[in-house]
């Protein structure tokens, strides 16, 4: 079985904080890319319910996402999701089953 941690985790904003939540959070986007162990980072948002937005994240470890997710601004977001969120996160576990696209 692989180290590699990945997962899909469901934001479903107020509708009026879905535009705040997008500002806010789009810019951690590249600094989270940047981190090391990570390998896809992507934030999407639903064209059918704009209030639904979609990260999609791979990390080379479970040490890198523990990393990740202690750094200050994280927990700081983690501590304020309730502001934007219509109801808290729906995380899913993924396994990995093709070679990541971000080294072609």
């Amino acid at each position: 079985m692989s180290e590699i941690q990945g997962f899909i985790l469901h934001a479903k904003t107020r509708p009026e904080k879905s535009d705040a939540f997008e500002a806010f959070f789009r810019g951690y986007v590249e600094a989270s890319r940047a981190e090391p162990g990570c390998i896809e980072y992507h934030m999407l948002r639903d064209k059918q319910d704009p209030t639904l937005f979609i990260f999609f994240e791979i990390w080379q470890s479970q040490a890198h996402l523990d990393v990740h997710s202690n750094l200050p601004h994280m927990k700081q977001f983690l501590e304020q999701r309730d502001e934007f969120l219509e109801q808290d996160f729906d995380i899913r576990a993924i396994e990995m089953l093709s070679p990541s696209s971000a080294t072609r």
